[in-house]
């Protein structure tokens, strides 16, 4: 196995790359939609008040979740300034329930000034870690920052059939589940998988 991070095609920090993206996103995938609304709903049952979204690119899931859930405050952490401008554009009035924190979850220190929180998100971005060998060290990052019986909702691409070819950047199902045991979380639950895409509750 290969050990190498795999190299992003794009730059996601130059608006032209993330204009282009957040325009593709829902096209090519508007089943995106269940899992919005699928995040929605863990959150109101799990009684969500402060909610941090790693990887919050233009504010698809931020917009989704805020209009849904009047009563949460937000953190949306992104390396790409480019991707906060597209985000609190979209989000309109409801920037305000909103902390835009620039950094990335690759560095070691990203965590700093985040925690507490009581639900941590993320949708479509652990891959870009760029290997999955990182997953692991990220979600016991995020332990460290949730509350005692705090919960983290983690989607994802995922490698195999009905999934992506690349097996060094994307984890199959099962490495998906397994990353989140070995990081520490004692209940790992799949709650939706469609079209190569994988929802899970961590708690």
């Amino acid at each position: 196995m290969s050990l190498l991070d795999v190299p992003s095609p794009i730059d996601l920090r130059q608006m032209s790359d993330a204009r282009e993206w957040a325009d593709e996103a829902m096209v090519k995938r508007p089943w995106r939609t269940e899992f919005f609304a699928e995040f929605a709903n863990q959150l109101s049952a799990g009684d969500a008040r402060h909610v941090l979204e790693l990887g919050s690119g233009p504010g698809f899931l931020a917009k989704f979740l805020l209009d849904a859930l009047p009563g949460i405050s937000y953190t949306a952490l992104d390396f790409s300034p480019a991707m906060h401008a597209l985000a609190a554009e979209r989000l309109g009035e409801a920037r305000s329930r909103v902390s835009f924190v620039e950094g990335s979850f690759r560095e070691p220190t990203w965590m700093e000034g985040l925690g507490p929180v009581d639900h941590v998100v993320t949708n479509q971005a652990v891959h870009e870690l760029r290997h999955k060998r990182h997953a692991r060290a990220l979600h016991e990052q995020v332990r460290q920052l949730l509350v005692p019986q705090g919960r983290y909702l983690v989607c994802d691409h995922f490698a195999g059939p009905g999934g992506m070819s690349n097996d060094q950047l994307y984890m199959s199902i099962e490495e998906q589940r397994v990353a989140l045991l070995d990081a520490g979380f004692a209940r790992v639950e799949p709650v939706l998988l469609k079209r190569g895409l994988m929802l899970y509750v961590a708690r």
